[in-house]
């Protein structure tokens, strides 16, 4: 069985344009980058995958379920466990710790915070130093470090990517794109690469252009 499969697949903004997608099929353990220009719909397919916004007309399945046919808040929840998103800017609640920006993630998917998980996480991302620090405390590389971590400690099945290269340099775009692919992967995901980068083009060979 796919971990990700989408049919016939389609959105229509009131007033606005209309986007027809290609269909996809994941397997687990798997890398999909999906390329585009600006303003052919690459986040609104982020936001479908991640059942944000729900199609005009098609289907997502993940891991078997239909998250079309979700109510708004079993979404939520069934989003929480088994959807990671890399936001393009860190989204981290700036008061608290990178450490308890973490707990929090895994309470409200309805996991029970484990301090030990999250700390061998943020290890394995070299920035276990770091998480006691307040998010505005990092830098830019380790607050990438700190978003895909928050994106992996509920352990989901599909990792959405936002951009995550754009903004850099050759040599930490490739830094970057060698951890996503090295952490997400390796924890059993699979993930998702939505990006105008074309940097990636050459390196991932299962890709859909919009």
């Amino acid at each position: 069985m796919e971990m990700l499969a989408t049919r016939n697949l389609s959105f229509s903004y009131p007033n606005g344009p209309s986007f027809l997608f290609p269909d996809i099929g994941l397997q687990a353990r798997e890398v999909l980058l999906i390329l585009g220009s600006s303003g052919v719909g690459k986040t609104t397919l982020l936001h479908l995958l991640a059942g944000l916004q729900k199609p005009t007309s098609g289907t997502v399945n993940i891991n078997g379920i239909n998250l079309i046919g979700l109510s708004d808040s079993n979404a939520d929840k069934f989003r929480g466990k088994n959807i990671g998103i890399v936001h393009q800017k860190s989204v981290f609640i700036r008061s608290i710790s990178v450490l308890q920006n973490l707990l929090l993630a895994q309470t409200f998917a309805g996991i029970r915070a484990d301090e030990t998980v999250a700390l061998k996480l943020l290890s394995d991302l070299i920035i276990g130093h770091r998480a006691y620090a307040l998010p505005k405390e990092l830098s830019v590389g380790e607050r990438q470090r700190a978003s895909i971590a928050r994106a992996l400690i509920t352990q989901p099945k599909i990792v959405l990517a936002d951009e995550p290269t754009s903004a850099l340099d050759d040599e930490n775009c490739e830094r970057v794109a060698n951890l996503l692919e090295k952490t997400v992967l390796g924890s059993g995901a699979s993930l998702i690469i939505v990006t105008h980068d074309q940097r990636l083009k050459n390196r991932f060979a299962n890709r859909i252009e919009l």
